[in-house]
């Protein structure tokens, strides 16, 4: 059969003698031949058949349909970027129209926040996240509202958040911490169907090696100097507060730390223990921490009573530039000591709520057993008998008051 394909209009007479015009030809080897009454019938028909021709040639056809021309280029397209898989188009619709929600992208920044925070707010009273952590995320959002001020959340692209999360030139550490920060952020507004996408994963994430080393203590001299101007600091008000952390290895942040939970009746001296409740805990695991018998003594004479979070930063601030101390040098203090008189890493980490591995790496062979027994031997200056209720001692100092004395001269033989 022949596969060329070609018209050709000429003129030709009917067998009753009546003139017309025919096309003849082929088209992809079927034959055609059609005859019309005026030359001007069979000139478009002609060019019809010719545009028929080209488009079979180029893999086209004609058919009927009622899409409109962008509806029908949009399936041609979508048939396209389906080429090689063996699924068909109806099956991807079915998933989608069954999966896809249209995000809300014009919901405000400041509600998403505000409705993130709440949530956070819920879980803190849950216990399930910690006061700290709730503060470092309400701290970031206020930055993250006052840096993109108005607007919806359709503004939080992967190039703003790069641009927000760089300002400042700040430490590797302090961009993660960033990061992590607004990647559950970001998550939680996946969530709500608020976003289809989450932006943070498309900006840069940095990995830093953690070398942590030795770390860093007070010496046993440093700690008796410490201890001994602390009980003639605000008549000893404080002394409760370092003992614990020095000499217990409490943890001593004064508003969300364990000193700052723990409780008068949670130290048995009868007992010689103090009970770390889950609620106290860091780390939410209740734990036991033995009574030194230097420690029993301080507590003995200066009872311990909870003191207001802002009092103990004022002066904690204070004695912080006296003695050149860090966050937790008294907790580190406190481990390194008792593993270099008891030599028992097991027993360390039971004390301090940490691991043995944290034990073994950051707090062994640091200080001598010499030196531990030095520590564990500071006592209080002051006898238990002149010991001050807390109360009291928190309040201004009486005057002491004047005695007059008045002398005779005696008289002359």
């Amino acid at each position: 059969m022949s596969t060329k394909t070609s018209f050709v209009l000429a003129r030709f007479t009917n067998r009753n003698g009546t003139p017309s015009w025919r096309i003849s030809g082929w088209l992809h080897g079927v034959r055609i031949r059609r005859n019309f009454k005026s030359r001007e019938e069979a000139a478009v028909q002609k060019s019809v058949l010719e545009i028929r021709a080209a488009q079979e040639a180029a893999g086209l056809r004609q058919t009927t349909t009622f899409l409109a021309d962008p509806e029908l280029r949009e399936a041609e397209d979508a048939f396209r970027r389906l080429n090689g898989n063996s699924r068909s188009l109806l099956f991807y619709l079915d998933y989608a129209l069954t999966n896809f929600r249209e995000p809300q992208q014009q919901k405000p920044l400041n509600e998403a926040i505000s409705e993130y925070v709440s949530s956070k707010q819920k879980e803190c009273e849950r216990t399930l996240l910690s006061p700290q952590q709730l503060r470092s995320i309400r701290n970031e959002l206020d930055v993250l509202q006052k840096h993109f001020p108005g607007g919806s959340l359709s503004q939080l692209t992967p190039s703003n958040l790069k641009i927000y999360l760089e300002r400042g030139n700040p430490a590797l550490k302090t961009y993660c911490n960033r990061r992590a920060l607004l990647s559950t952020f970001c998550k939680f507004t996946l969530q709500q169907e608020w976003r289809v996408t989450n932006p943070i994963e498309k900006t840069p994430h940095h990995r830093i090696n953690y070398r942590r080393g030795s770390a860093v203590t007070l010496s046993a001299g440093i700690a008796k100097e410490l201890m001994a101007f602390l009980e003639s600091y605000e008549n000893g008000a404080l002394v409760p507060y370092f003992a614990l952390c020095l000499f217990a290895g409490i943890r001593p942040s004064p508003r969300d730390g364990e000193i700052a939970k723990l409780r008068s009746e949670d130290i048995r001296l009868d007992t010689g223990v103090i009970l770390i409740e889950p609620e106290v805990s860091k780390v939410r695991m209740k734990r036991q921490v033995t009574i030194q018998p230097n420690l029993a003594g301080w507590l003995q004479v200066y009872p311990f009573k909870p003191l207001k979070p802002s009092y103990v930063e004022y002066h904690r601030g204070k004695i912080t530039k006296r003695f050149a101390l860090t966050h937790d040098v008294m907790r580190h203090t406190f481990i390194s000591m008792f593993v270099a008189k008891y030599r028992s890493m097991g027993e360390a980490a039971l004390q301090a709520g940490n691991s043995e591995a944290i034990i073994r790496r950051h707090y062994l062979d640091l200080k001598s057993a010499a030196e531990a027994d030095e520590f564990f031997g500071i006592r209080p200056e002051r006898p238990v008998s002149l010991a001050l209720p807390v109360a009291a001692s928190l309040k201004k100092p009486a005057v002491a008051p004047r005695i007059e004395c008045n002398f005779r001269r005696p008289a002359a033989a």
